[in-house]
């Protein structure tokens, strides 16, 4: 059986007298895609800013590979092997797409972030750069700068640089969200990649029922918060009560 990798015990975190997240725990296995879905507000975004750092937690705390890192940053967490998208997009706004991943390469490599060392003597990481680039279709586009990048290339680019990253957990916040038809399918069959490779934990905020079905390996539902239910996409798909209550017209739609 794969292993735990990335635990939460009683999350929880108040803004004033709401309760976003409220006491929320679980285990994330490697090899397992796990897709985070409830009705707008219920927590699902709030419990990956406080997986990834972003805002700091009330009570309980966060386990990565058996060690606490609660009180971790931001930064902290991305070099012990947490990476979230949205984390790296338009770290450098002004420069071009292949300088973006290829930076998020050289500090991967501890190689400082001048690109005045990325001369020659670093080829083999431009050609890293390259080959993620032509993974998510943005090869033809690697000299544009990407403040001038579509709403799509720039999510694009988010997967790009978390796929340079090469992080232990992959955290997508609805990875789709504001591409076209024809872009989307590039990101989702990169996810479904990185999935059967079976070497990383996957983390997926989505709202397409469809995706959903595609990926998952295991769907929990946050509802007000709180964790409503959690198992395999059948069994909680087929829950009267996940979809009257926690899904709402969302899946009615699909």
């Amino acid at each position: 059986m794969s292993r735990v990798i990335l635990q939460t015990h009683d999350l929880t975190v108040r803004f004033g007298g709401h309760v976003a997240v409220d006491h929320v725990s679980c285990a994330f296995r490697t090899g397992e895609l796990t897709a985070i879905v409830g009705p707008n507000g219920a927590g699902k975004t709030t419990y990956f800013n406080l997986i990834s750092g972003q805002i700091p937690s009330s009570e309980g705390r966060v386990e990565l590979n058996g060690r606490d890192i609660t009180r971790a940053s931001v930064s902290d967490r991305c070099a012990r092997g947490i990476g979230r998208a949205f984390q790296l997009t338009n770290l450098f706004p002004d420069l071009s797409v292949l300088e973006n991943v290829r930076l998020v390469i050289q500090s991967k490599a501890k190689m400082g972030f001048s690109l005045f060392s990325m001369a020659d003597s670093h080829r083999d990481v431009t050609d890293r750069a390259k080959a993620v680039l032509e993974k998510v279709k943005l090869f033809d586009l690697r000299d544009q700068v990407v403040s001038a990048l579509s709403h799509g290339n720039q999510r694009k680019l988010e997967v790009a640089m978390l796929i340079a990253l090469d992080p232990a957990v992959y955290m997508f916040d609805e990875p789709t969200a504001g591409m076209s038809v024809d872009e989307a399918p590039v990101v989702l069959d990169l996810i479904a990649e990185l999935k059967a490779e079976k070497d990383r934990t996957i983390l997926l905020v989505e709202h397409k029922m469809d995706v959903i079905r595609t990926l998952a390996d295991r769907i929990i539902v946050l509802h007000n918060g709180m964790l409503a239910a959690d198992g395999d996409p059948v069994t909680v798909m087929a829950s009267d009560v996940v979809q009257e209550a926690y899904m709402g017209k969302e899946l009615e739609d699909v």
